[in-house]
């Protein structure tokens, strides 16, 4: 009796081992119980014996327990199944079980069903027939079980049925007119089955069938290759016949160019100027795209070819050179292809390179042809294929430059732009799912590093999953540890397109290329790359590397900067042996060394002499080339130093840390650098401690202070001066006592404690005046005649001011002349001697200025900004405080913000402009309250109560 079921169930062979219940996949327990009920199923509908059942379970010996074994694990598929209400499938016969199927259920059966159909069926119905029945594979038989060999005869049935069912539905494309499309799916099929002589035979056939005959001549002689290469075999009757046939007119145009990318995207600029090279040439012209592993050369060669159809009308030739191979192709045997893609017979083809090569040119010389050579090994490759005479153009890919090619224009490929690679990544996954997700979309990108062939592996992998969100990836991708591995999907990976480059370099350079890697996502300059070989000049490695697109020239004034692609650095990091730790260690010591020694260098030559402790230095690695102009130099490198200065923690190196850290503090003070300031002395204060460094720990605790001070954060600042000053005094370090005795005595200042500041500089004063420091006692005398200043005793604090004013003259402290300079006139100011005021700012301004003090210069431009307040000019007043308070707010000096915010309320109250007036004073109060400054806050809400002008009793609801 027939047994019928309600449930729809499908069990699934053709592929990984599936059993679906409406349509929901069922699942089966352990490898076991699914090995059992795919034997079944390969013998549906029959009894398979316990024996082999077992045979299956168990290949090299049954246990005892066999036969229990397989009834428990029949109970369980039994369960599973009755969970789903189709339990009875499985049935237990003498000696063995049988799993029933119903027609339409299995689909193996389905796929021979649909073989049988298109048995006899006319040609487009026998085609959509095999199409349903390819449609039921999705990978080899039980892909994902360990296959038993009792299967082997069904296994080899059923994949020799699929062999020929694609090989018939390919002729009957062929034969209904779809040659493009059975030329698609054939090299698909090859691609698995490459020794199959009647996929070859198809193959040319087809592109024979499509008008191509060229291309089909190179598929025999591909074939021909490969069964060659691999049977040691010459290819037999019926395929050597077909090529017998087409080898007798070989007079037709020849088109080799592979498929054109659908969703190739941007490079117009770059395809103009190739296309204008290459179009209406009346003599031959070649062109080099070169490039970096994944940058898109080949596919904008076969792009440009494809525009340029027309131009050739003798059609386009199309050879992979394999440059970047363990082998590299030999230019006799390339000679040959291209000679046979010409019509040159076997029987006719010359032995000698020369002749082939005279062959060529003769050949070329009458016709007018784009020739493709892709992955360019060498020039020497290269020029024996080149045309002598006529009208044939050559586009040339290699990922090195081929110096030896003087006639051809070499154009490096960059990677994409911003918008190209969005653009790429949305033809890829959608530009819903794009703009869905515009920051997942763009760290994608970021991870990718705008990389042609890495977007295309992330954007193939979001197609395929298309339940994952953007963010996913770029989660995925973010660790650079694993990023090569995320960016590989089948064929396309990013780190064996990169391999293929690195096999390539001599020793020496691979290590350089290796500890580059090492170094992060920086910037280097030359001698970075001798620090990593621990040699003097390293030009010569470096050329190497920056010829193979491996290291690329940045855009930097001055020296010549280079970096390594972010991918390309992953790989670098990928190579580095695990047995090399401590090689590895030592080179970035000697990196980071050459960069301290430089930074030590550039600070002792700045035009601004530092308030502060330049530390020593550590190591003995120098780099030949001394550092340049200071700050042009601090500028190009600060990103590179401040992420030098992490690495140094990231390996131990501690004592650098601080030192390139306290090194860099002059430029960071200078340019007003304090978020940078602040995050690298955060990171050298743990390096100090750890390494027990009380005078690093010391150093790095006072510029703390210092950049707290300059953030109004007045606790923080004074933490770390005292703090500082204890480890200096520990340390039996004097001057360093001083400097942090100093910037107390700037927080008692601001704090209004003017006795205790005052008392903190004299201090300091006599240990500068001790120890000989006069740049120090300069900075400490200003301080000082401030303080009498603010006590409103102008003798005195002139007296002090200019005490300063003649010290800095006479030892040439021009910063700190200025500084003096500025006090004076604010001395003139409160006097109300305004021209004389006027005069000594100019004069400050002019040497800030001249120094590249922008800092300084907008303090200045303040002072005078007021100056012209008080004096009536309020059009320069306004110009001089406006310029000022962009200055404060760029540097992050709330205090001064606040301050010329005041002076434009009252420039504005002064012009008539009550509500500017009030916007100004409102700013300024916010500040002032933020900053806890309660007298300064104070005075603004009172003026705010009273000033008839600026509110007065309406604006009492305010809240002032």
């Amino acid at each position: 009796m027939t047994i019928r079921f309600a449930l729809v169930i499908t069990f699934r062979a053709l592929g990984p081992f599936e059993v679906a219940v409406a349509g929901r996949p069922l699942p089966l327990g352990g490898a076991k119980p699914r090995l059992l009920l795919a034997t079944l199923l390969l013998q549906a509908n029959r009894v398979v014996s316990a024996d082999a059942l077992a045979e299956v379970l168990w290949p090299r010996s049954a246990p005892r327990s066999a036969a229990a074994n397989i009834r428990t694990y029949v109970h369980s598929l039994r369960k599973r199944l009755g969970d789903a209400g189709v339990g009875e499938r499985i049935q237990g016969r003498a000696g063995g079980y049988v799993v029933q199927v119903e027609p339409g259920e299995f689909d193996v059966a389905e796929f021979e069903a649909r073989l049988s159909e298109a048995e006899g069926a006319e040609p487009q119905a026998a085609l959509a027939a095999l199409d349903k029945a390819m449609g039921c594979w999705r990978g080899e038989v039980l892909a994902d079980l360990a296959h038993s060999h009792l299967w082997s005869a069904e296994v080899a049935r059923l994949t020799e049925q699929r062999f020929a069912a694609q090989e018939r539905r390919v002729r009957l494309r062929v034969e209904l007119g779809e040659q493009a499309r059975a030329v698609r799916e054939i090299r698909e099929l090859l691609a698995e089955n490459p020794l199959r002589e009647e996929l070859w035979r198809q193959l040319v056939l087809a592109l024979d069938a499509d008008g191509r005959r060229a291309e089909a001549l190179e598929a025999y002689t591909q074939a021909e290759r490969v069964l060659r290469d691999e049977l040691d075999a010459e290819p037999g009757p019926a395929l050597s016949r077909t090529h017998a046939e087409l080898s007798a007119d070989t007079a037709l145009p020849v088109h080799q160019l592979p498929l054109d990318l659908p969703d190739f995207t941007g490079r117009e600029e770059l395809m103009a100027e190739v296309t204008g090279l290459l179009r209406s040439n009346t003599q031959p012209v070649a062109v080099i795209l070169s490039g970096a592993p994944g940058v898109g050369k080949s596919s904008i060669a076969v792009r440009v070819a494809h525009r340029l159809r027309d131009e050739f009308p003798d059609g386009q030739l199309h050879v992979d050179l394999r440059g970047t191979a363990d082998s590299p192709r030999r230019p006799q045997d390339v000679l040959a292809e291209l000679l046979r893609a010409l019509g040159v017979l076997d029987p006719a083809m010359p032995r000698g390179l020369a002749e082939r090569s005279a062959l060529l040119r003769s050949k070329l010389a009458s016709r007018r042809l784009c020739i493709v050579l892709d992955d360019a090994a060498d020039s020497a490759q290269v020029r024996p294929l080149l045309p002598g005479t006529g009208s044939c153009a050559v586009l040339i890919t290699s990922r090195v430059l081929l110096p030896g090619l003087p006639a051809a224009r070499t154009i490096n490929v960059e990677v994409l732009t911003g918008e190209e690679a969005a653009e790429l990544l949305a033809g890829i996954v959608g530009h819903e799912r794009m703009s869905a997700e515009p920051e997942g979309a763009q760290e994608i990108l970021r991870c990718c590093g705008r990389l042609p062939l890495a977007i295309r592996v992330a954007g193939a992998k979001l197609a395929h999953r298309p339940n994952w969100t953007l963010t996913v990836l770029a989660d995925r991708l973010s660790d650079e540890r694993k990023r090569l591995d995320e960016l590989r999907l089948g064929d396309l990976a990013v780190r064996s397109s990169v391999s293929l480059s690195y096999e390539q370099l001599p020793g020496s350079t691979a290590r350089a290329f290796r500890g580059l890697g090492q170094l992060g996502p920086v910037q280097f300059p030359a001698w970075v790359v001798a620090a990593v070989l621990d040699r003097p000049e390293a030009d010569d490695v470096l050329d190497v590397l920056v010829d193979a697109h491996l290291v690329e020239m940045v855009a930097s004034t001055g020296e010549p900067r280079y970096r390594l692609h972010d991918l390309l650095r992953c790989y670098a990091v990928e190579q580095a042996a695990p047995e090399e730790a401590d090689s590895r260690r030592a080179r970035v010591r000697r990196v980071i060394e050459g960069y301290l020694a430089l930074a030590v260098d550039a600070t002792e030559r700045m035009p601004i002499h530092f308030f502060g402790m330049v530390p020593e230095l550590s190591g003995s690695w120098r780099a030949v080339r001394g550092a340049g102009e200071p700050n042009a130099w601090f500028e190009a490198e600060s990103q590179t130093l401040v992420a030098l200065v992490e690495l140094a923690v990231d390996w131990q190196l501690d004592d650098l840390a601080w030192r390139l850290t306290a090194a860099c503090t002059p430029y960071f003070d200078v340019r007003a650098l304090h978020d940078d300031w602040q995050r690298t002395h955060e990171i050298a204060l743990v390096a100090a401690r750890r390494c027990g460094d009380l005078c690093g720990q010391a150093i790095v605790l006072r510029n703390l202070g210092q950049v707290a001070l300059y953030q109004d954060d007045y606790r923080a600042a004074a933490d770390s001066f005292r703090e500082s000053l204890r480890l200096f005094e520990e340390a039996g370090d004097d001057r360093g006592a001083a400097i942090a005795l100093a910037g107390l005595s700037t927080v008692s200042r601001v704090t209004d404690d003017d006795e205790l500041a005052l008392a903190q500089c004299l201090r300091a004063l006599e240990t500068f005046e001790r120890v000989g420091d006069q740049h120090s006692e300069a900075v400490v005398r200003i301080a000082v005649g401030s303080l009498w200043l603010l006590r409103d005793c102008y003798a005195t604090a002139e007296r002090w001011y200019t005490d300063a004013y003649e010290l800095s003259a006479a030892i040439g402290d021009r910063h700190r002349e200025a500084r003096a300079l500025q006090q004076i006139a604010v001395l003139h100011q409160m006097r109300g001697n305004l021209g004389a005021a006027r005069s000594e700012l100019n004069r400050a301004i002019a040497i800030f200025e001249e120094l590249g003090d922008d800092h300084c210069v907008g303090y200045a431009h303040q002072c005078l900004g007021e100056l012209f307040l008080r004096s009536g000019d309020l059009a320069h007043a306004r110009l001089l405080l406006v310029n000022s308070l962009s200055v404060h707010r760029r540097t992050g000096d709330r205090r001064s913000v606040a301050e010329v915010s005041e002076l434009l309320g009252e420039l504005h109250r002064r012009q008539g402009q009550p509500a500017k007036a009030r916007e100004w004073y409102e700013q300024a109060l916010a500040v002032w309250r933020e900053l806890a400054a309660e007298p300064q806050a104070e005075a603004i809400l009172e003026r705010l109560r009273t000033d008839p002008l600026t509110g007065g009793g309406r604006v009492a609801g305010r809240g002032y």
